[in-house]
């Protein structure tokens, strides 16, 4: 935990005290962290981790959780936007991406291994890292194909003409619990389909192949891939990747999760408060964390027959703190990046005690 805070702290110091950064110098790191080190960390993950010795049922219950917490989003926004229709109310999808990130994206990686490993043993830190990898093959590039598509979504000019003033995205309520909406992420038109009445091909075209295009250029979507297509291939005939690509790819694997927090520390320190966002919105990403994920955890290992120490280990691992790269993807794309720092700064303090408390009381349970 230590290292994750001093990378941080280096960061905020860098531009609060020291003024060694700009703004513009900040979001350049921020863009070196996405585009250099994450790539590099997730082909040196997948390419070290073998890929015939999986977990597929504890993986299973991993997707059937995902799933649940999508499907749960889901119905929160349709109830939002029928509430809109009936009685005015407002509510935007964009929320849910956030909190898909805050229930679902956990750091495995750093908190997670050694943890479960002095929690269960050896067997515990071999899924966790299955998990992990999963995490970055299969959910990180999903999340990114989500984030593209609604950047081009908000970039597509409307079919019809503009409403003079066009509807605001973010939950008016929630921002009374304190956390300011930037207004160039939810201006324009309403990610709900204000305004874009017309849903013919000739709009779903362009928004489609301008996703594609920004996607085949993010590198994230496709490194892990690429590790886990050299892991097979290594297992398979035993090979060895030559010493000189191995050592340039883990020289810029190792700056991944430093940078990541590093280049929070210099977004914070941009800010008026460390902590930017008022007590509800802390409140709610604590209980997305440590609540709800393990919540729809334990319900999906129990539907898929996991007891014992594989369904607490399921559902501990689901209380680990958030993901550093939730972070770096939601200032890459101006979402609600002061509530996922927020809840990474509080929720890394506050999952020992937490993961203790599970641990115990599902230890007691039989």
């Amino acid at each position: 935990m230590a290292p994750l805070y001093f990378a941080l702290a280096l960061g905020y110091g860098s531009v609060r005290r020291w003024k060694l950064f700009t703004p513009d110098q900040c979001g350049a790191i921020n863009r070196l962290v996405i585009y250099f080190a994450f790539p590099f960390f997730g082909f040196d993950l997948a390419a070290r981790s073998g890929s015939f010795a999986a977990s597929y049922r504890v993986l299973a219950a991993d997707v059937a959780c995902k799933a649940l917490v999508v499907l749960a989003l889901a119905g929160w926004a349709a109830a939002c936007r029928w509430s809109r229709k009936s009685a005015g109310g407002r509510c935007s999808y964009s929320w849910c991406i956030t909190g898909f990130s805050l229930a679902a994206l956990n750091n495995a990686l750093l908190m997670g291994i050694p943890l479960l490993d002095a929690m269960y043993g050896e067997w515990a830190q071999d899924i966790a890292v299955q998990m992990a990898m999963m995490q970055i093959v299969v959910w990180f590039p999903l999340l990114l194909v989500v984030f593209e598509a609604r950047q081009a979504w908000l970039e597509m000019p409307p079919p019809l003409p503009a409403v003079a003033s066009a509807e605001a995205a973010a939950d008016g309520a929630l921002e009374e619990y304190g956390c300011a909406v930037p207004e160039t992420q939810e201006s324009g038109a309403d990610e709900s389909g204000g305004g874009r009445k017309t849903r013919g091909w000739s709009f779903w075209a362009p928004l489609l192949r301008t996703v594609a295009l920004k996607l085949a250029y993010n590198p994230n979507v496709y490194a892990s891939l690429l590790g886990v297509a050299w892991s097979s291939i290594a297992n398979r005939w035993h090979l060895e990747l030559p010493s000189i690509v191995e050592g340039s790819v883990t020289i810029m694997s190792k700056t991944g999760i430093g940078l990541g927090m590093f280049s929070m520390g210099l977004f914070i320190a941009l800010q008026e408060k460390f902590i930017m966002c008022g007590a509800g919105l802390t409140a709610l990403s604590l209980v997305l964390r440590f609540v709800a994920g393990p919540a729809a955890a334990a319900a999906a290992a129990a539907v898929l027959g996991l007891r014992g120490d594989l369904l607490r280990f399921a559902i501990v691992q689901a209380a680990l703190p958030q993901s550093v790269a939730t972070f770096n993807f939601a200032r890459e794309y101006d979402l609600h990046a002061d509530l996922l720092s927020t809840a990474i700064i509080v929720g890394t303090l506050a999952s020992l005690p937490v993961l203790i408390a599970y641990y115990l009381v599902l230890g007691l349970i039989r």
